[in-house]
């Protein structure tokens, strides 16, 4: 990837200020390709699972989204999951993005994810990296390149995070060098929603709708983003019972009252339409799609059609 290539080091204009307060990573020289000077923009670092639910991507494409609407660039690590969802969803709303690689930042890793890397550096952002031009993927880089998402931005966004993760280093990260944190809150019952129900419960901004997260950058970051609002029709009771968790067919006809043989009809019917997913575990879930859509409140009108498979 050879676009604009710079170094730049503490004594540099150009070097974050933000980087010159750390101390437990030191940085020397920060390696990085594309605009330097979007560093130095307003920024907001949303990170979450990198083998993320559909849950976890929808959280992560909102808030992206919600971010390149608004004027504020936003920093990821680049990975597959949450990062990658929620650095193409701010590009496509016409924002820009920083990506802090884990290696050299002229390596594309991992490779799933060479689309976003080379959107942001010709969409006015930058790749950026504290280590050496060439460096390959090593497992101590990592941790060192979460402290640098934490500390670029002063608010961080957890979309999805288990209680043992990356995603929660880097917010330790963050909570050690006094930035706030929003956490959105998952189901108690899903692995990787922990870590984000801790961080509520240890103070953490709780995020519970896209109107929440449009208000507290807007009381943080002192910026207006103006929605149309949008209208949608109702919800069934299958599509309303599995926004809170995925289910088994079983447990979802039992928890409804259904006949099992009748609900896998309408879930076959779901799936093909794009609305649910045959999670591996045997589990049905929403989207990613379906989860923005529920949230905006323009999932399409489905009710009719579950109370049709029922007759």
């Amino acid at each position: 990837m050879e676009v604009n290539r710079w170094e730049l080091k503490p004594e540099d204009d150009l070097f974050p200020q933000r980087l010159k307060e750390l101390h437990n990573v030191q940085v020397d020289v920060l390696y990085g390709l594309g605009d330097p000077k979007v560093l130095d923009s307003t920024c907001v670092s949303i990170i979450g699972a990198r083998r993320a639910t559909p849950y976890g991507i929808a959280i992560s494409q909102m808030a992206g989204r919600v971010a390149g609407e608004s004027g504020i660039t936003v920093v990821t690590g680049g990975a597959m999951g949450c990062d990658c969802a929620a650095s193409h969803a701010a590009l496509d709303a016409g924002g820009r993005t920083i990506i802090v690689a884990g290696t050299g930042a002229d390596r594309i890793y991992p490779s799933s994810s060479e689309e976003v890397f080379r959107k942001a550096v010709a969409r006015g952002g930058a790749i950026v990296s504290i280590e050496p031009w060439g460096t390959s993927p090593r497992p101590y880089t990592f941790p060192k390149r979460n402290v640098i998402i934490a500390a670029l931005s002063s608010v961080l966004v957890v979309a999805e995070a288990g209680a043992r993760s990356g995603t929660m280093s880097t917010a330790d990260a963050a909570l050690e060098m006094d930035r706030t944190i929003y956490a959105v809150p998952g189901s108690i019952f899903s692995p990787t929603s922990q870590g984000t129900n801790h961080l509520i419960a240890e103070g953490a901004q709780p995020i519970c709708s896209e109107v929440d997260l449009e208000q507290r950058l807007s009381i943080d970051f002192g910026v207006m983003r103006m929605v149309a609002k949008r209208e949608g029709g109702q919800v069934g009771e299958v599509i309303s019972a599995l926004v809170a968790s995925p289910l088994r067919p079983d447990e979802l006809a039992t928890r409804l009252g259904l006949d099992t043989i009748t609900l896998l009809r309408t879930l076959a019917d779901y799936e093909t339409r794009g609305i649910l997913e045959h999670l591996p575990d045997g589990r049905y879930s929403l989207t990613a799609r379906s989860y923005e859509e529920y949230g905006m409140g323009v999932l399409s009108n489905v009710k009719g059609r579950e109370s049709q498979e029922a007759e």
